[in-house]
């Protein structure tokens, strides 16, 4: 897959995205023996011959893992305001990786990352519809006019959202929350947290527990693993190529 060559640099852990944008204007980039100076050029990290200084650009081998991401922590790699980031957790990696998607920083639970810009790029297309299970923690009850409207789309100001899958809806007197495992396969920005705004539900806890066929079955909250061979062979069959 063709990405921007300031992005490959990048990922090759040779300088920032920033330095290597510099460069490129400079003229200190080909590819394929050709002069590249315009920052929007893309290029093949894998297929192409790229050059920095006449010396070839080596990509780093692809890396998969899952991060269990806590509450609270932001799904970026760095922040001004010294924040808890994903980066927190992430430490001992030593690749440059990058999220697929994003969690709010009051959303847990299952994010993927990786430097597979393939992988990444096919996962988030919409065309893919991949799966993401959430359990939703609710602090009233639900109705079933509001479950089914969940699995009939709701009208959100960005316009109706796909049908929805509800698997289980449980209501707990004694705590007063409701418990509800939804899947969606669309990525809007704080979708189902607005989907429950919409009909005034207060949102105590949410949690991705599936992404695909992934799930956080043997990953602590704030631990990570790394996917096996067959797990990525599986991400791969769920994206459009």
């Amino acid at each position: 897959m063709k990405e921007r060559l300031q992005k490959l640099i990048s990922a090759a852990g040779i300088v920032s995205r920033r330095k290597a944008e510099a460069w490129i204007a400079e003229g200190r980039v080909r590819v394929n023996g050709k002069i590249v100076k315009e920052l929007g050029s893309k290029a093949d990290g894998r297929r192409d011959k790229i050059t920095v200084d006449g010396k070839p650009l080596v990509m780093p081998e692809p890396v998969y893992y899952l991060l269990n991401k806590p509450k609270g922590v932001l799904t970026t790699l760095a922040d001004p305001q010294q924040r808890r980031t994903i980066m927190d957790y992430l430490g001992r990696i030593r690749e440059r990786i990058y999220p697929v998607g994003r969690l709010d920083l009051n959303t847990e639970g299952l994010l993927l990352l990786t430097n597979d810009g393939t992988l990444t790029h096919g996962l988030e297309h919409p065309s893919s519809e991949v799966e993401k299970e959430y359990e939703i923690r609710i602090k009233s009850p639900v109705g079933e006019r509001i479950l089914q409207a969940f699995r009939d789309g709701v009208a959100l100001a960005d316009g109706m959202t796909a049908p929805a899958t509800v698997e289980a809806a449980e209501w707990d007197a004694k705590t007063g929350i409701t418990t509800i495992y939804l899947t969606i396969h669309e990525g809007r920005n704080r979708q189902i947290r607005r989907m429950c705004e919409h009909f005034g539900l207060r949102v105590h806890n949410l949690k991705r527990v599936r992404y695909a066929g992934l799930t956080l079955q043997g990953v602590k909250r704030g631990s990570y693993r790394k996917l096996t061979p067959t797990e990525v062979e599986e991400l791969y069959a769920c994206i459009h190529t």
